[in-house]
């Protein structure tokens, strides 16, 4: 299912990581797939999309550099979950 927000069109799946990452902060494609029980291929699709749409950005993990972070801009998000009527959990 793809919604459209602000002319923005974003799958459900992106609204399962943004809600994630969201809670959680800056995580690897790897934890968000394993905790949040979606596939990591569907993660980085999702992720991806969040970067187009920049409510995401890439971090460097400092600790491991082979592990990018994503991080979410939390004025954008909440403006997603605003106009599609979600609250953070």
């Amino acid at each position: 299912m793809i919604t459209m927000v602000a002319g923005i069109r974003l799958p459900k799946s992106a609204l399962v990581v943004l809600q994630f990452l969201t809670k959680r902060g800056p995580q690897a494609p790897r934890v968000i797939s394993k905790e949040a029980k979606v596939p990591l291929r569907t993660v980085t699709f999702a992720l991806d999309r969040l970067i187009d749409t920049e409510i995401c950005q890439k971090i460097p993990n400092l600790g491991d550099m082979r592990r990018t972070l994503y991080s979410v801009d939390h004025e954008k998000a909440q403006a997603v979950f605003s106009s599609y009527g979600l609250g953070l959990r």
